[in-house]
């Protein structure tokens, strides 16, 4: 591909327009470049020249931006960022992850998934120290000081956070075979709120489930609840012995499914789906142990 005059100079003087934009004057511009006034003034006559308009409406008092050179700034200011964060982000290749490292799983992916993915971390990268908080409580990631937090849910709720997907699962009603013997198998969610439920206490309304009908209906039970707990553990447990239906994710339940020992209900209702999310503060400034981890765990999961 042939490279013509013009795109060589293509970002000539973006960087110091956004600065002069940002500063508000020339002369403060030049002061936190390291420039002169005339150097500052002559680069932004050259850019406006160049692009055939006029950016910056200017007087001895004020400086302000023209509707063209304001649709400019905006996409400038873009171009700038990303270029910062490239730079952040090859400075930051080269250094090696260490210090402290405070991450918050939940235990049954912990257990399930994580640990073995955090083995091969900590053999690769030794300097890191790990502080690990394995539970299910919904833990606020900046206010209560964790570099990743790694969340399961059906709707990540919006948020100022990075997210990244990094494993996909199904949820489902299950109940163990003795328990269907003694108080009969419920062929329709309605059914649920004559049953005994073990329900989650972590989740918004943990009394209230959510189904969908093969026509995409919502239908929403009320259950009778004979068990509130803040444990996916616990509730395997306890739906392992007979206690009452329960709905886990697919992880937390992966060798009771497998070895039948859990007996899944409602098959003809499409089963929900839980996804896992890595989530952290930005993508700015990014430190090297979190960047690390991110992507060992985007390349060591299973395929979503």
């Amino acid at each position: 591909m042939t490279i013509n005059t013009q795109q060589t100079k293509l970002f000539d003087g973006i960087v110091i327009f956004t600065q002069v934009v940002n500063c508000g004057s020339f002369s403060a511009a030049a002061e936190l470049t390291g420039h002169s006034n005339s150097y500052i003034s002559k680069e932004i006559n050259k850019l406006e020249a160049r692009l055939s308009v006029r950016l910056l409406n200017r007087t001895t008092r004020s400086l302000s931006l023209t509707p063209e050179g304001k649709i400019y700034y905006e996409q400038c200011q873009l171009l700038v960022s990303d270029a910062e964060d490239a730079l952040s982000l090859l400075n930051q290749s080269a250094v090696k992850p260490k210090g402290k490292f405070k991450i918050s799983c939940p235990i049954a992916f912990a257990q399930g998934y994580l640990q073995s993915i955090l083995f091969e971390y900590m053999k690769l990268y030794p300097d890191v120290q790990l502080e690990l908080e394995l539970n299910d409580r919904r833990v606020d990631l900046v206010q209560d000081g964790f570099d990743l937090v790694i969340r399961a849910t059906n709707q990540l709720e919006e948020s100022s956070l990075i997210c990244r997907k990094i494993y996909s699962c199904k949820a489902y009603t299950v109940a163990s075979s003795d328990y269907l013997e003694r108080f009969g198998r419920p062929s329709e969610p309605a059914e649920l709120a004559r049953h005994q439920c073990l329900c989650y206490s972590n989740l918004k309304n943990p009394y209230r489930w959510h189904f969908q009908s093969q026509t995409q209906e919502d239908i929403f039970v009320d259950v009778n609840c004979k068990v509130l707990c803040n444990s996916a553990q616990m509730e395997l447990a306890m739906v392992l012995s007979g206690q009452g239906i329960c709905r886990l994710p697919e992880f937390a339940m992966e060798k009771a499914l497998k070895d039948n020992s859990l007996e899944v209900l409602f098959t003809d209702y499409p089963a929900p789906d839980i996804n896992v999310y890595a989530i952290y503060p930005s993508r700015k400034h990014l430190s090297p142990k979190v960047r690390c981890l991110v992507d060992l765990l985007t390349e060591k999961m299973p395929d979503l």
